[in-house]
């Protein structure tokens, strides 16, 4: 084991034992080296390590379990993230991987969209595998691409890219949010859901029966040519 995720899974030992665990300059060392673990050609584990809740409440967001992390962040951006970015251009993270503590507390106090622990196994936990016991991991993102289109400027309507991304890539679940288009996007090591949700209108785009072989191309005229 890397001395560095060693380090990190003590520190997370000791938090879920005690409220505040002293920082220590061996625990800022060990984040820094973490976050320099690279995930795929253009993204590494910084990338996904931001927390609002981690940044105003002070709770480190670190995992139990780093090297599990990492392998699951890996399986999210090689088969997703990284198809997305050579397709359009770029992509922006909004919030990803969250530990246990950061989301215990988001849930606990009522933050929007958070869902508890258990919920969050192999989604937003990246360490912490599933009931089936699956690996998973989910980040938030926005492609800059599709809200400046003018479809998307003038009707705010996300399905279009929910179908382009439902025809060419292995994700589990999207669930997509009012501002901006930005959308959960979660890859799951076996058994894929392949189910896309909403919290703006329709709620609902697809259920577990879908004909996996429709064409939904007429959904998404103008897109760029896939590039997996």
């Amino acid at each position: 084991m890397k001395a560095h995720m060693r380090t990190l899974r003590e520190f997370a030992r000791a938090q879920r034992e005690s409220d505040s665990p002293p920082a220590t300059p061996k625990l800022f060392k060990a984040l820094e080296d973490f976050g320099r673990e690279r995930l795929s050609t253009h993204f590494y584990m910084r990338d996904f390590l931001y927390s609002e809740i981690s940044a105003i409440y002070g709770i480190p967001n670190i995992p139990c379990d780093p090297e599990l992390a990492v392998e699951a962040g890996r399986g999210l951006c090689k088969s997703l993230l990284e198809p997305l970015h050579r397709t359009f251009g770029g992509i922006v993270v909004r919030s990803a991987y969250r530990s246990p503590v950061v989301n215990a507390f988001g849930s606990n106090h009522g933050f929007n969209n958070f869902g508890s622990n258990e919920w969050n196994r192999a989604k937003h936990i990246w360490d912490w595998r599933n009931d089936d016991g699956s690996m998973g991991a989910t980040a938030c993102i926005v492609i800059p691409w599709f809200i400046d289109t003018k479809q998307y400027r003038e009707t705010c309507d996300w399905r279009p890219l929910a179908w382009y991304i439902h025809d060419h890539l292995p994700y589990s679940e999207m669930v997509f949010f009012p501002k901006n288009a930005a959308f959960n996007l979660n890859w799951r090591e076996r058994d894929p859901r392949r189910k896309i949700k909403s919290y703006a209108t329709p709620r609902r785009l697809t259920e577990s029966d879908i004909n996996e072989t429709e064409d939904h191309s007429a959904e998404y005229l103008g897109f760029p040519s896939f590039r997996g």
